[in-house]
């Protein structure tokens, strides 16, 4: 069954350039084209497809419409995965992005627009409820690391834990995968955001980055 896709993008030569690149794949249904959140969010609404394509800056704003569009789609229509195109690779705004779970979530910047291939796999991929995230994006966080923060720090129980935490689980979903007590869970993950040089970090960012930095090496 192809994936039903709702792509949303207002520069016009990139929003024709997707249209060619998505109606061109045989494993892809494009339902709706917008150029503005409003639009996105009805349509997806509308046709409740399996991935949106969303720029991450458009009107009304220009600012942060596709991570907007993105937590509200996970409200709203859990189900839908959401894959933001950018051409800033701040980690920031993929920290943004996962901040509710890594699930269905995929983060690139616009220049994988020249490579069909890596822009049809995170289609895929979120698709099926995967996480992608740009490399560059992952090179820029793992720039901002002390030394000290290698995942090779980790036990293999650990790094077990950070596993289940990329595909988006929380501490009680991790701890019945891997047939542990949710304190031993907790346990887990204090002794990895301290390894990893993240226990100044907020709640939310902390368990983002550490998730990161295991996509990075994954």
């Amino acid at each position: 069954m192809a994936i039903r896709v709702v792509l949303a993008e207002d520069d016009l030569l990139a929003r024709e350039g997707l249209r060619a690149l998505l109606g061109a794949a045989q494993d892809v249904d494009l339902v709706a084209v917008c150029a503005d959140h409003d639009a996105l969010v009805a349509a997806v609404d509308e046709h409740r497809p399996d991935v949106l394509l969303t720029d991450i800056r458009m009107p009304p704003t220009g600012t942060d419409e596709g991570v907007r569009a993105a937590a509200w789609a996970r409200r709203a229509h859990p189900a839908t995965g959401v894959v933001v195109l950018s051409q800033y690779d701040d980690p920031e705004f993929a920290l943004a992005l996962l901040e509710d779970g890594s699930r269905g979530r995929a983060y690139l910047l616009k220049e994988r627009m020249s490579d069909p291939e890596v822009l049809l796999e995170a289609v895929r991929a979120t698709a099926r409820g995967g996480s992608v995230v740009d490399p560059k994006v992952v090179d820029a966080l793992v720039r901002a690391r002390t030394a000290r923060s290698s995942l090779d720090v980790l036990t293999p129980r650990e790094q077990e834990v950070l596993a289940q935490m990329a595909t988006g689980k929380d501490n009680p979903a991790i701890a019945a995968t891997l047939v542990l007590t949710v304190r031993a869970v907790e346990k887990h993950i204090n002794g990895i955001f301290a390894k990893l040089g993240l226990a100044e970090e907020t709640e939310v960012h902390r368990r983002v980055k550490a998730v990161l930095l295991h996509l990075a090496e994954a």
